[in-house]
């Protein structure tokens, strides 16, 4: 007898090859653990955005540890329970033994960040902002891949609104933040089927020591709060809660996504 469309043993093992997948899927994301008891490092946490996201952490009743420059004299900007360690990206060998110390790492988070404006026309000025902030991620992210593989872990790095759009007097910035954001979906590819999520956050006009120079100009603020349309600059608070969604169980099947958070500043 002839019969259309697909047999029932062959509709049978499709459903039974998408019941297996639907189990693995569950397993894998019961992996990604929640607030409370995981293995957390900030690197750039001992100041501004990135002590912000430490301190957040902390809240949340993770182990945290904050790795940066002048990590000694963080001082109020992090919570006393959050551990410092003086790092430095751009010294290879120290961030490999710093991360590959980790036996369990549940969240990696890149927000080190320099800016010269005015001066990134120059080649040896733009070669270290490039190399701190694009290739120090680059660094830190294949230093703790397996740790992060160990524990179904995530990186979220810190990109700019900057990876959008073009900064006239900070072309080195602009480049290595534009960078982070092609390797943060690169490394989401790449490393799916080990478990690791790869996500970024951008940052729009943010109150920090980086852009001090601007939000205490009047006329500057004025001209950024009037292109915002949520009318204020962004505290660090608000890059530490995007941050933790997307290390979070909540975020679970999201990988290689870039979160603007910056007052609608890139839809305007």
């Amino acid at each position: 007898m002839r019969t259309d469309g697909p047999s029932l043993a062959c509709v049978q093992s499709s459903s039974s090859h998408r019941s297996r997948t639907l189990e693995e899927t569950a397993v894998h994301d019961d992996r990604v653990a929640g607030p409370g008891g995981r293995t957390v490092v900030v690197i750039g946490g001992t100041s501004g955005i990135g002590a912000a996201i430490a301190g957040r952490f902390a809240a949340d009743g993770d182990h945290v540890v904050a790795a940066g420059l002048d990590a000694g004299s963080a001082g109020r900007e992090l919570p006393e329970d959050v551990k410092r360690v003086e790092l430095d990206v751009r010294r290879e060998d120290e961030l490999r033994v710093f991360l590959g110390s980790f036996g369990e790492l549940h969240v990696l988070i890149n927000a080190v960040g320099i800016v010269a404006r005015g001066r990134e026309f120059e080649s040896e000025v733009f070669a270290d902002v490039v190399g701190v902030n694009l290739t120090g991620t680059m660094r830190s992210c294949l230093a703790a891949r397996e740790a992060l593989a160990g524990s179904g872990g995530c990186i979220v790095n810190i990109a700019s609104m900057l990876s959008f759009f073009g900064g006239g007097r900070v072309p080195a910035y602009s480049a290595s933040k534009g960078g982070v954001l092609q390797l943060t979906k690169s490394l989401a590819v790449a490393w799916a089927d080990e478990g690791i999520r790869v996500n970024a956050v951008a940052p729009g006009w943010i109150r920090t020591g980086l852009t001090r120079e601007l939000h205490e100009s009047a006329e500057t603020s004025r001209r950024i709060i009037d292109r915002t349309p949520m009318g204020r600059w962004g505290t660090p608070a608000d890059i530490a809660g995007a941050v933790s969604f997307l290390a979070g169980p909540d975020a679970a099947f999201i990988t290689g996504a870039v979160l603007a958070v910056d007052g609608g500043y890139l839809a305007a």
